[in-house]
């Protein structure tokens, strides 16, 4: 985008070496827990672990950082945007936030919704309609779950947050806040606008496994390309058709 030129080349490659880093070491962690968990001793903990409140802190901390690494490069354009925009107010004399604000608001979203995920895991875990792998053992559950995320893809609401994620500049006209603080509220904002498009996708983890990478790793890139194709809001709605359709034939066959 024209706004992103006008970033020296340097800020550049520093934005993007910094969300790519965050980024891998969220994978790895995901990628070491899922190997400790699908390992023999690993799933007999799993087993056998009580929800305390240090089994909640680590299932929320799982949440947080897998939200990190599957929402962070889907944001990267806004926050190139953000950070050439808040460039050119410093140079226009303007009070202006660093970048690490913005971003630090967007991440904050994502952790609040990793706290009601962590809930909702705990909710499902007690009424014995999860695995030891956190995957839905009930044929209905997931039938539900993909058919509530195939018709959100068709609503207004989505298509409202949509286009704030798939617009960063006309998000950045309409909410631009000078200021830490206001920076940060612009990122707890663009978050909100994310959640918006993607936490009923998120639920469909309960479907394919909370920890099954491949599946982590699928939904990631649909939430990218959605934001970033030219027809990615079309192509989310034909997807859309599939988990509707996914989910009648898993009703049908829990009948």
């Amino acid at each position: 985008m024209k706004l992103t030129r006008e970033l020296p080349r340097r800020d550049v490659i520093a934005i993007i070496i910094s969300l790519c880093g965050i980024t891998l070491l969220s994978w790895l962690y995901l990628l070491l827990m899922a190997a400790n968990m699908s390992s023999r001793n690993g799933m007999a903990a799993m087993q056998i672990r009580p929800w305390d409140a240090g089994y909640f802190l680590m299932m929320f901390l799982m949440w947080a950082v897998m939200m990190v690494g599957m929402m962070l490069p889907s944001v990267t354009p806004m926050v190139l945007i953000y950070a050439a925009v808040a460039r050119k107010s410093a140079m226009q004399g303007m009070p202006v936030a660093p970048t690490a604000a913005f971003v630090s608001g967007y991440i904050a979203m994502w952790l609040i919704f990793s706290l009601f995920a962590t809930i909702a895991q705990w909710g499902l875990d007690k009424a014995a309609l999860l695995s030891p792998m956190m995957v839905s053992n009930s044929v209905g559950l997931g039938a539900v779950l993909l058919i509530a995320a195939g018709i959100y893809q068709w609503l207004p609401i989505k298509d409202k947050c949509l286009h704030h994620c798939r617009s960063p500049v006309h998000f950045i006209t309409t909410h631009w806040r000078s200021g830490s603080i206001g920076a940060f509220k612009m990122g707890l904002s663009h978050g909100a606008f994310c959640l918006g498009c993607c936490w009923v996708l998120m639920s469909l983890l309960f479907v394919g496994g909370v920890m099954n990478i491949l599946w982590i790793a699928a939904i990631t890139l649909f939430v990218l390309l959605e934001k970033m194709l030219p027809l990615g809001d079309v192509g989310g709605r034909l997807v859309g058709l599939l988990m509707f359709t996914a989910g009648g034939i898993f009703a049908f066959i829990g009948t």
